[in-house]
């Protein structure tokens, strides 16, 4: 097998460059660079031995500033996301770095916090950088991108429930998810179903809430009592403290998101009642933590790695250049205990 010693290493003044390499290994920069960049042409594997030996040895590290220059590519994306410590953000953000990575690009991201001047310092900052592309869930439903557009950086909004004109953009039919969801809760003979739903800053009636009305309205039912919150833990525990305390005490909630499932799971908890017995609950996002929550959640999954596909894809893949068009991906319930199934 081909190996070197450091006795024989020269010692190249200043960074060690590309030909550097190629001289100690015996090989042409062209052969260094299909190592490095593993292609386009095949490389021999005695050969592809001997260059990363060489790279070991002299410690040498690509260029990336010069090869981004030279393709005129940071094959870089940048991902803003609201929460990264949200359990569905974080697998979402996961799954869009496995789409990216698989294309040869590496992913940038930042958190907005839920706040939308944070959000835009962010977009900045990600165009100064110059990515390939800026994966967007934002606190809008049309942000303004003029920056990413001046800078000729194409974009995707990501969690989008219907067309934004003009954008790329991915999501799911929020309102047919949580119809499905009451639904279900509905089908367990409940007539009085409240609502732990998340606030956002757009100002418009989100499809969670919507769906939630559509389905009691076909049922013939009242619409139970509402409580507004974030779309956090904390955010659940608090509104399913405003619902347990209220006149019109409900026998089932639906959450608009796993997080704040959890938070309510703690609040009914607390209050000496049992989930499902007093209280069943369903959930949105299709998380892991709702699985491993006690009961397990009912929860709406949303098909992240398909969206996270659909989305570099508009960026870095086949579908780059085209038309904008919005992409909606269909929901899947998943039944477990807290709504009072086995």
């Amino acid at each position: 097998m081909y190996s070197m010693t450091t006795s024989a290493v020269p010692s190249p003044r200043g960074p060690v460059t590309r030909k550097d390499v190629a001289r100690f290994a015996g090989v042409s920069t062209a052969v260094v660079s299909y190592v490095v960049n593993g292609g386009p042409k095949k490389v021999a594997p005695a050969t592809e031995a001997k260059v990363q030996d060489a790279i070991r040895v002299l410690g040498y590290r690509p260029n990336a500033a010069a090869r981004a220059l030279k393709l005129g590519s940071s094959e870089t994306l940048g991902l803003i996301v609201p929460d990264i410590s949200n359990p569905f953000f974080s697998l979402f953000s996961h799954a869009v770095e496995d789409a990216a990575a698989a294309r040869g690009y590496a992913l940038v991201l930042s958190n907005s916090d839920g706040n939308l001047a944070k959000e835009r310092r962010n977009v900045r900052n990600l165009a100064a950088r110059q990515v390939d592309g800026v994966l967007l869930a934002s606190v809008l439903f049309e942000p303004d991108l003029e920056v990413l557009e001046t800078a000729d950086i194409p974009a995707v909004l990501l969690n989008q429930e219907r067309d934004a004109p003009g954008f790329n953009s991915v999501g799911v039919d929020l309102a047919t998810g949580a119809r499905t969801a009451v639904e279900h809760l509905i089908g367990h003979g409940h007539t009085n179903i409240g609502l732990a739903m998340g606030t956002n800053v757009s100002g418009s009636t989100d499809g969670r809430e919507l769906g939630w009305r559509e389905a009691l309205q076909q049922a013939g039912l009242p619409e139970g009592p509402i409580a507004y919150s974030a779309f956090t833990r904390p955010g659940g525990y608090a509104a399913g403290q405003r619902l347990l305390a209220s006149v019109n005490r409900p026998t089932a909630i639906f959450a608009t998101s796993d997080m704040q499932g959890i938070g309510l799971l703690r609040a009914i908890h607390e209050a000496g009642l049992s989930v499902p017995g007093d209280i069943a609950v369903a959930s949105f996002d299709g998380s892991a933590d709702s699985e491993y929550s006690w009961p397990p959640l009912t929860t709406v999954e949303q098909p992240v790695v398909s969206m996270a596909e659909a989305a570099v894809g508009a960026l870095v893949g086949a579908g780059r250049g085209e038309k904008p068009r919005h992409r909606i991906f269909p929901t899947t319930l998943h039944v477990r205990q807290s709504c009072g199934c086995p």
